[in-house]
């Protein structure tokens, strides 16, 4: 067991508070036989054994101390102070040892080397309660030990980009105790990918599961920068009840030396659905298995990548609490009859009726 790395599958719980929410998340879901890509997490241990051993910590909360989240030019002021603190200051030696032994027995595990994907995995991040995705940074395709290594400090310091800190002051989470890990991940060569929640976001319909699919990386449906196809998926019958086809006009695709290039998607891809019947029947299948997993409405990212022959391309990237209706369940009273609640009296009568 290491302190600060964590292997996704590797035994033992997988705490927010030692992983942060996206790599608990694929822990889990990696414990559980889900189709997860091979990596590991750096753990919120190694950050926290930074901004403390570096002598950043106190610097960062007088930063913080009083500010306003309307002003944004201050806001502005203290996210750029802060991450340039992260970037500058060195990380101690002991998180190097084990950060490179971790990338080493990762790459050991392909028959030659392969491009990583490095992602942000905040404490904070994908709570019941809290929608915080896409407050810090996701880096895709890199290759090698120092460009892998530089872009986790880049996630660590996202933590304090302006959204972010804003978001924090808004929503009213303490940035005392607030940690990051980081996900470093083989990454996908996805052909098509997108996000799929296992109800209907428009009204709370647990009987549907709603998937958002384009071309190439994810990146553009959880952005917004393309009209993805929409479908609607019958939960019982995995059939597609309904669906509209999206323009999906660019797609981010590797570009050869190492990094994303943004691409034209032809006209005559852009009219079809880039998912067959198949397919769209296994997202269901893998978005239902993650909701059982985890007992609740889930949002997944899946992706199909090109490069794994097809049945076993469907790959599972995230899956995070649905946060809107769990909201609004929340705040909603409970009905009750003469001081039980509903769901008590149809227990006591099924109860009866069994006797």
């Amino acid at each position: 067991m290491s302190l600060f790395i964590r292997f996704f599958d590797e035994a033992g719980p997988a705490a927010i508070e030692d992983l942060g929410g996206k790599c608990a998340s694929l822990v889990n879901l990696t414990d559980a036989g889900m189709p997860v890509p091979p990596g590991f997490a750096v753990t919120t241990a190694a950050y926290t054994a930074f901004v403390e051993l570096s002598g950043i910590s106190d610097e960062i909360h007088a930063l913080l101390s009083g500010l306003d989240a309307d002003d944004v030019t201050q806001v502005d002021e203290v996210s750029a102070r802060i991450r340039d603190l992260m970037v500058s200051r060195p990380v101690p030696d002991e998180i190097h040892a084990e950060f490179d032994e971790a990338y080493a027995a990762l790459q050991a595990r392909f028959s030659e080397p392969q491009p990583v994907a490095v992602r942000s995995s905040a404490t904070a991040e994908d709570l019941p309660d809290a929608s915080f995705a896409g407050q810090q940074d996701t880096y895709l395709w890199l290759n090698g030990r120092a460009a892998v290594a530089e872009h986790v400090r880049r996630c660590w310091a996202s933590l304090y980009t302006s959204r972010a800190i804003v978001y924090r002051l808004k929503a009213g989470i303490p940035d005392e105790g607030l940690s990051m890990a980081v996900a470093v991940q083989k990454m996908v060569d996805a052909r098509c990918a997108g996000v799929a929640m296992t109800l209907d976001p428009s009204n709370g319909d647990r009987s549907t599961i709603v998937i958002d699919a384009a071309w190439g990386l994810g990146e553009t449906v959880v952005s917004g920068t393309v009209t993805p196809d929409n479908l609607h998926v019958d939960k019982v019958m995995l059939a597609v009840s309904a669906e509209h086809i999206g323009d999906k006009h660019i797609e981010l695709v590797p570009d050869g030396t190492g990094g994303v290039a943004e691409r034209e998607v032809e006209p005559e891809r852009r009219g079809i659905r880039c998912l067959s019947d198949a397919e769209v029947r296994r997202i269901a299948e893998i978005a239902k298995r993650a909701e059982k997993h985890f007992g609740s409405p889930q949002d997944i990212e899946w992706a199909i990548d090109r490069a794994l022959p097809e049945g076993e391309n469907l790959l599972l990237l995230q899956s995070r609490p649905e946060t809107v209706w769990a909201a609004k369940a929340a705040e909603a009273p409970a009905t009750t009859t003469s001081g039980f609640g509903i769901d008590s009296i149809t227990r006591s009568l099924m109860a009866q009726i069994g006797r």
